[in-house]
């Protein structure tokens, strides 16, 4: 059995990078975007997150699973920034499945950790039916970088399963046994949305062995409940000005999230 990676424990904190060129909503400089996602970044580390994550959360619509080049490289020169800020691992997730994407610009920033929406399976998403690569990916892995961390959702937001006897216990057990993904994501039903706490007991029992990791919906009153079950948590919205996504990380949400964190 191959080895699992190391993944960061406690808070991930999201880095949602405006626009990117050729997206519908690019601004048209880049150097505005890369300076946001800076200053995002460095508000998280001051706060004192055990990770951050980058992801083109701008690029709407998305591609379903290969993104253009412009899109690889732009976020390479973003992520190698963030990178270069300190010592916190930083990982990608190239939306919406460009797992190949996540681990090339992972091996060339030196960033830790990828997340994938779907690994293993197919869903039905607004992009169509996705399907999981994890042969691929775990191979490109093997080439390129072999201590990039694979984060894999489980019952992912924005999708539903194609078969309705697809059960988020099987598809737990495939991830981990089958897909070697070496933590499980599980997530609301889009955005913001909160996880469901017997979501999460649901894929402990199926494989008790498995890091587990809040996707989506974590705010200050739920967060100690969720720890009780996952090892991390992922949080963009509750960490930003007003609890907006849309607005910048707010330095003192983080200092407040990261101290409930560590003291749950």
């Amino acid at each position: 059995m191959a080895e699992r990676k190391d993944i960061p424990l406690g808070l991930i904190g999201m880095v949602h990078l405006k626009a990117l060129p050729g997206s519908p909503n690019y601004s048209g400089d880049l150097d505005y975007v890369e300076a946001i996602a800076i200053a995002d970044a460095q508000a998280l580390i001051a706060g004192g997150v055990a990770g951050i994550m980058v992801e083109n959360f701008g690029d709407v619509p998305f591609f379903k699973d290969r993104v253009p080049t412009i899109t690889i490289t732009a976020m390479t020169r973003i992520i190698r920034s963030i990178v270069e800020l300190s010592d916190i691992p930083v990982g990608v997730n190239v939306l919406r499945n460009d797992a190949k994407a996540a681990i090339s610009i992972a091996a060339a920033t030196g960033a830790k950790f990828i997340r994938v929406n779907v690994h293993i399976g197919a869903m039905q998403t607004d992009q169509g039916i996705i399907e999981g690569l994890a042969s691929e990916t775990l191979r490109l892995r093997e080439n390129l970088g072999p201590g990039i961390a694979i984060l894999a959702d489980v019952g992912v937001k924005h999708a539903a399963a194609i078969d309705e006897d697809w059960t988020l216990e099987q598809e737990s057990r495939d991830c981990w046994h089958r897909g070697l993904a070496d933590a499980l994501i599980i997530s609301g039903k889009g955005t913001g949305m909160s996880t469901k706490i017997e979501d999460l007991v649901i894929v402990k029992n199926a494989v008790p062995d498995a890091p587990l990791i809040i996707g989506s919906g974590v705010n200050m009153d739920n967060a100690t409940a969720y720890l009780e079950h996952a090892a991390s948590l992922i949080v963009g919205t509750s960490l930003k000005i007003d609890s907006s996504v849309e607005k910048a990380v707010d330095l003192q949400r983080v200092t407040e999230f990261t101290s409930l964190v560590i003291n749950s």
